[in-house]
């Protein structure tokens, strides 16, 4: 059974640049597409980063693009969303999940197989 558990949430400042992690178990790493979400209050959850396992290339948001950096580590089994110059509308439960498929290619929440618990990131102006 996959298992995903993200960290590096908390109350941040405006501009600042925390890194969120998730340490994924349960499968092969190079196997399954990762990708990173977001749910704001009262919002729908949408897709931040995603990241190929095949050929690793990432896709973005146009909301965070140049901004959020999505990356992993084969070796650690974990999957990083690197956030900078944050903004306030960039509060939400962040969360990290996988797909049983080597290519993403941006997909949407609907296209993911494992899901996190989340982790809260408060953009505080």
């Amino acid at each position: 059974q996959v298992q995903l558990v993200e960290s590096g949430g908390g109350s941040v400042q405006a501009g600042g640049s925390p890194r969120l992690s998730c340490a994924a178990s349960g499968y092969v790493a190079r196997l399954y597409c990762m990708g990173w979400f977001r749910q704001a209050p009262g919002k729908e959850r949408e897709g931040v980063a995603t990241i190929n396992a095949g050929d690793e290339r990432a896709y973005y948001a146009d909301s965070v693009r140049g901004r959020f950096t999505i990356s992993q580590d084969y070796t650690k089994n974990a999957v990083y969303l690197q956030m900078t110059s944050l903004k306030p509308e960039d509060t939400a439960m962040y969360y990290c999940a996988a797909a049983a498929r080597t290519y993403c290619y941006g997909s949407g929440p609907r296209g993911m197989d494992y899901w996190g618990k989340g982790t809260l990131v408060t953009i505080s102006s």
